[in-house]
């Protein structure tokens, strides 16, 4: 699979306890990134973050969140991109999706194909 050099980064920011279906959100919203063929998810989980309702989300020790920041970068054309926008908007029920182009130096398999 091949990603232009001219593409675009679709970044979906969320809460941990975010739900599709009785399934995480990240993980059905990766699941149909790569069931619409899209190059690579990358999920990421973040220690403390807050977002338009101002509740803070740490992982602090002395304090249990359930509830941890996540995003998820997903890179690829932009007309692939914005062909699966629709299923997103349709697991998305809150959060932030925000999309930039980006400049793609080189996507390929590592030497032990991975």
């Amino acid at each position: 699979m091949q990603i232009p050099t001219d593409a675009v980064l679709l970044r979906i920011f969320l809460g941990e306890s975010d739900r599709w279906e009785h399934t995480p959100l990240y993980e059905a919203i990766v699941l149909a990134a790569r069931a619409a063929q899209l190059a690579g998810a990358t999920v990421l989980r973040g220690p403390m973050g807050f977002g338009k309702s101002s509740h803070l989300h740490t992982a602090k020790i002395l304090r249990l969140s359930v509830d941890l920041p996540l995003v998820i970068e997903i890179v690829d054309s932009e007309e692939k991109i914005n062909a699966f926008l629709p299923t997103l908007d349709k697991m998305m029920g809150g959060g932030l999706v925000t999309m930039e182009k980006v400049k793609v130096l080189h996507y390929r398999a590592g030497d032990d194909g991975k």
